[in-house]
Parts: C-alpha cells; sequence; structure tokens
C-alpha cells in the first residue's frame, strides 16, 4: 500500500516460558501521513491468519478516517503468517514448532508492540491507541481491550464470532445464515442447491457418472472414487458460505474477483430446482463458474482452491485444532446442506492425525469470559445480516459501553472495507457512528491525561 513504512520488530517466541530466549521478527506497517502528534491517536490493527499487506489493502475505513482521528495508522501481522514466522521455513514442521501459535501469544506480541513504538516513535508515547480487526482480528481487538485494557481505550470488533464455540450459539445458526441468503436472493435458489446433493450421489454411483461430472463441472483433475466425491461437496459448501460472506454491494476482490452482489448473479442460474440430475449439475456449475471464473481467464476449476492465497490456511487449520475450536452443524432443514452433526471426538481424531494434538474446546471461554463479558468497557461489536458469522457475534448491546452495532445490508466486515458508491446507508451509518464512538474515547483519555499533570 503506498504510503506506509515497513517494520520489523524483535519478539520473544515464548511471551510466558523462561525455558527458551529464542526470538523472532515480526512485521508490521505504519502510515502516519495524517497523524498529528498534537491531539492524535492510533489506530491499531490486530493481524488475523494471513499476510498483513492483503489485510492492510482491505481495511480502507482506517485511511478513510485516519485524517479525522489524527491518526497514525498500525498494521500489526500475526506471528505464523505472512513473514512472521517464529521459525521460518520449519514453522509448520511439527507441532513442537507450531506450539506458539495461540490468540494469547499474538495479543503479547501486539502489546509488546505498542510499548516498542510509544518508545520509540516521537510523540507517540502521551497518544491514546484504538483495537480495530475483522473476523479472527475483530476476536483478537476484543479480546485485546478485555485482557490489555491499559494499552488501548477501547476496541472495535467488526464481524467478531467471540461466541461461536462451545454451546455459546446453537451449531446449526451459520449454516441457517448462509441459507438465509441464497433463498433471499432467488427464487428457488436455496432449493436447487438442496436438491444438488442427492443428485450428486445418483450421479457418481457410477464410473461413467463420475466422468460425466467432472467433465461437466470442468474440474482440473477428475474425480475417481467416493472419497473425491466427498471432497468435492466439501469444496462446493464452502464456495457457498465464502459467497455468503463476500455477498458485497460492488464488484470486489476480496477472497476472489465477484461480481457485485454475487449471490444475486449465481441464483440466476438455479431458479429452477425441478430439473434432471444431469441440467442441475449443469446449473451448479455455471453457478460455481460465478465465484471461481468471472474473469473469464480459468480453463478448469480446482478443487483444492477456494480462497486467495493471502490468507494462511495451513496456520489455520492448526488453530482451529487447538483454541479455535468452532462447532458447526446441518440437519439439512433448515439449511440446504447435506445432515451433519457435530462431532467432537471425530473432529478431535482428525486433529491429532493431521498435528498430532488434540483440541481443548473450552479454553477460549475460559481464557476470555464467554457470553460473561459485562465488566470490561469501550468495545463496538458490528456485524451484518448476511455475514454467516453473525451468529457467533455479539448483535445486542452488552452494557452501555459493549455496544453491537448491526447492519442489514452488511455481509463479512463490510465496515471495514473503502468508502464506495454502492455502499447501503446502514454501512455509512454504521461506520459514522463507530467514528462516534472512537471520537469519544480519545476525548476521554486526553480529559484524564490532563487531570493527571
Amino acid at each position: 500500500m503506498q504510503g506506509t513504512t515497513l517494520g520489523w520488530m524483535q519478539d520473544e517466541v515464548d511471551h510466558f516460558g523462561f525455558d527458551t530466549d529464542k526470538t523472532f521478527k515480526q512485521r508490521y506497517l505504519i502510515a502516519d501521513k495524517h497523524w498529528k502528534k498534537d491531539g492524535g491517536s492510533i489506530l491499531f490493527y490486530t493481524g488475523n491468519e494471513g499476510d498483513i499487506t492483503w489485510f492492510c489493502n482491505n481495511t480502507g475505513f482506517m485511511w478513510d478516517m485516519a485524517e479525522e482521528l489524527k491518526a497514525m495508522l498500525v498494521f500489526a501481522e500475526h506471528r505464523y503468517y505472512g513473514e512472521s514466522l517464529p521459525f521460518g521455513a520449519n514453522s509448520f514442521k511439527d507441532s513442537t514448532h507450531l506450539n506458539f501459535l495461540t490468540s494469547e501469544q499474538a495479543l503479547a506480541d501486539f502489546a509488546k508492540l505498542i510499548k516498542h513504538l510509544k518508545r520509540t516513535v516521537p510523540g507517540a508515547k502521551n497518544q491514546p491507541v484504538i483495537a480495530l480487526g475483522g473476523s479472527y482480528g475483530g476476536m483478537l481487538a476484543a479480546w485485546f481491550r478485555m485482557k490489555y485494557p491499559h494499552m488501548v481505550v477501547g476496541a472495535l470488533a467488526s464481524s467478531a464470532p467471540i461466541w461461536q464455540f462451545e454451546d455459546l450459539v446453537p451449531c446449526g445458526v451459520f449454516m441457517e445464515i448462509v441459507t438465509a441468503d441464497f433463498r433471499k436472493s432467488g427464487p428457488n435458489c436455496s432449493e436447487s442447491i438442496r436438491r444438488s446433493w442427492d443428485a450428486i450421489r445418483r450421479l457418481t454411483s457410477t464410473g461413467p457418472g463420475l466422468h460425466w461430472l467432472s467433465e461437466a463441472l470442468h474440474l482440473c483433475s477428475p474425480l475417481t472414487n467416493s472419497q473425491d466425491v466427498e471432497h468435492l461437496k466439501d469444496w462446493i459448501t464452502e464456495t457457498w458460505v465464502n459467497l455468503a460472506m463476500v455477498d458485497y454491494p460492488y464488484e470486489s476482490n476480496f477472497l476472489q474477483p465477484l461480481p457485485a452482489w454475487p449471490i444475486k448473479v449465481v441464483c440466476q442460474y438455479l431458479k429452477n430446482p425441478n430439473v434432471s440430475d444431469p441440467q442441475l449439475l449443469q446449473n451448479i456449475f455455471q453457478a460455481l463458474n460465478v465465484y471461481y471464473n468471472y474473469s473469464g481467464q480459468v480453463k478448469c476449476l480446482n478443487m483444492s482452491e477456494t480462497a486467495t492465497r493471502s490468507l494462511g490456511s495451513l496456520g489455520w487449520s492448526y488453530q482451529a485444532c487447538t483454541e479455535m475450536v468452532m462447532p458447526f452443524c446441518t440437519n439439512g432443514i433448515d439449511d440446504m446442506f447435506e445432515p451433519h452433526s457435530w462431532n467432537l471426538k471425530e473432529f478431535s481424531d482428525d486433529c491429532f492425525k493431521q498435528w498430532g494434538v488434540r483440541p481443548r474446546p473450552s479454553w477460549i471461554t475460559t481464557m476470555y469470559g464467554g457470553k460473561n463479558i459485562s465488566s470490561h468497557t469501550n468495545i463496538i461489536f458490528s456485524n451484518g445480516d448476511l455475514d454467516p458469522w453473525s451468529g457467533g457475534g455479539v448483535t445486542e448491546n452488552v452494557t452501555d459501553t459493549l455496544v453491537a452495532i448491526t447492519i442489514p445490508e452488511g455481509a463479512h466486515h463490510l465496515d471495514l472495507r473503502a468508502n464506495n458508491a454502492f455502499d447501503p446507508t446502514s454501512v455509512l451509518l454504521a461506520r459514522s457512528l463507530e467514528v462516534r464512538y472512537m471520537k469519544q474515547w480519545i476525548k476521554n483519555f486526553y480529559a484524564s491525561l490532563r487531570k493527571k499533570r
């Protein structure tokens, strides 16, 4: 991003033990074009599971309000993602090297970085810091305010599913929201998808059927057995989920290059569920093609890719297998997917097979309080009603300083994206409310600073 300075800070690999004094280089970006040393502020993006330059480029809201808040922008990269690798190329080698990939270690990195900047950047010492983040980064922003309230005066947690753990919310709510997005975007759209699973099963029960479907879906590698078919269904499911997350009101290139309101475009191909199995699957291909080939450059569809390479799916899969254990389930009635119950034992066994670790499903609620968070202050939780993650988010005020903002036409952290001519009024309102809260936090900070003098 132009106007950013790249920084590196030496950081401990392990903040909580004294057995190793190994350090690594953590990357961060700074933009100070609109920063004022007099009465300014520091907006601190709590990096999440990906390359920090990518998040920096997709968080236009911070750039849009920098001038108004006289703010220095800091984008901190999360350990084990992008170029902030504690063990370099060996960081993902095994569970011993991955042992320091936790939210707690990441929050400690952020605290160290803020301290470092206040010490080394002239004029930053007595300025208020506000944490901002979206998705997992939004969870980190909220948790950072909870755990390090002396470091940040408040947090904006956008699309942060801090309640998507244990049984704090029903495990089916996520997929129900995905389904609702498709149901609202075109007649019979979700019904066509619901019927496609059986059609796939029937078509792939024979060898020629496998071959036909591979051709019809233009798959890069053909389906050869029932395992491939399961993989295919998972891949299609993930595609519908991703579309729900990025159902933005304008063309975007967040997970993939996409048209405006992409689900509406997808649903144009899925108007009639009452067609033959081959016809239904050809329609499904057209729908998938909106997501994978909007540019028209793609020769075949690759089942091993659903999102941008900027996201660190390897690191996230380890985090999901240790502390970020989010239960999901479907029943095929309230949603458009095949029934699949949440099975912790099966999940745990898969994790052990992949990483040699077993998940601790109740640790996050022990660590960060679950629904019992009313002792904290100054956190804004914003959620879009179109975003499936809003099901695990805070969508009603908890106290008068732990506030919820809902954006009816918003998908995944739409409010953090740059201003756009096609933005619905609801997101413009949300952003102006967020800025109003932040200005109040900054004002209160300077008022108490004057009292101390």
